[in-house]
């Protein structure tokens, strides 16, 4: 097992309303972790999770509400915004944490991009998009001003004006071997849902050396195991849908009628009160060779889930 430099928060935009994540990412920082994710989507993965606000406002709540550093989990920087608006949007959160922001990308998925009425292009395409837009980001990052004309994207004489002491890193998301191989590339961390040794092995032959890996995963804490299983699989039952639906599917409507193949006993996220349970899990993740292992609750009860990881779960985790 490596020994992981951080335990974080995993913030839901898809669950939780904008105030309910700010006030637990106060309550994470209590409880004890040491840093936070935030996803960024425009729908939620079905309606059920009922939620998606602007992860940009968030971030500025959050970075006045705590001192954690703050990772989005992931930002597609393609189709739905443009990469100059998420270089100013990123260096802006730069300033506002202190510079304690990370910029985490990925190609995205058609649920949140389409609505823009954009064409959803390969996933070849999408990583040369993805590409080129980091390159461009990068760019902005240095306060100069920036002109490019590129295969799939234009800047015209645009320039950073707040910016961070230091420009933001930013870390990239992959699930196949070409996408992680990019992000040994190109990004100074990867990131990851799925405790994958050989992807983390991959990334770091690759060109990724000893760049940070975080990975994340979601968790359902109830007083009653059975109870927390249920919620889980009324609120994340896509998590177990396989393949590449998550990147095609456009709309929540095509994720419920897939999610009702997915049966409660397929629920694999640790559930209940059981602290083994959790820590197995996450050790899943550090077994695998990740440095940082990000945990959300799943429905609800904040106060409950992180005196339970406060005086349970954290403290295991860091003797190991």
């Amino acid at each position: 097992m490596v020994p992981v430099t951080r335990y974080g928060y995993f913030l839901s935009s898809e669950e939780y309303a904008p105030a309910d994540l700010v006030r637990q990412a106060r309550l994470a920082e209590q409880a004890g972790f040491d840093a936070l994710w935030i996803s960024d989507h425009f729908h939620p993965w079905l309606d059920e999770q009922g939620q998606s606000g602007f992860v940009w406002a968030v971030i500025g709540a959050i970075s006045q509400a705590v001192s954690l550093p703050v990772t989005t989990a992931v930002t597609c920087p393609t189709i739905r915004m443009h990469p100059v608006l998420v270089a100013q949007a990123a260096a802006t959160a730069g300033v506002l944490t202190q510079g304690r922001f990370t910029l985490g990308v990925g190609s995205g998925e058609a649920l949140n991009e389409h609505v823009v009425g954009a064409r959803w292009p390969s996933a070849d395409e999408r990583l040369e998009m993805l590409e080129e837009a980091v390159g461009l980001i990068r760019k902005l990052f240095t306060g100069k001003q920036v002109n490019h004309r590129g295969q799939y994207f234009a800047a015209e004489t645009a320039r950073l004006y707040s910016m961070p002491a230091e420009p933001p890193p930013i870390y990239m998301s992959g699930f196949g071997s070409q996408s992680v191989q990019l992000a040994a590339r190109i990004a100074d961390g990867y990131m990851s849902v799925m405790p994958e040794a050989d992807m983390v092995r991959l990334y770091r032959e690759s060109g990724g050396g000893d760049r940070p890996v975080q990975g994340g995963l979601k968790v359902c804490w109830d007083s009653d195991a059975d109870r927390a299983r249920k919620t889980m699989h009324r609120l994340w039952p896509n998590e177990e849908i396989p393949g590449e639906a998550a990147q095609l599917l456009p709309l929540p409507r095509n994720f419920e009628q897939l999610a009702q193949l997915v049966t409660e006993d397929m629920v694999s996220a640790p559930c209940g009160p059981d602290a083994h349970v959790h820590l197995a899990a996450i050790r899943q993740f550090t077994d695998a060779g990740f440095d940082e292992v990000y945990i959300g609750q799943v429905g609800g009860a904040p106060e409950a889930f992180f005196d339970f990881y406060a005086t349970q779960v954290l403290p295991r985790a860091r003797e190991n």
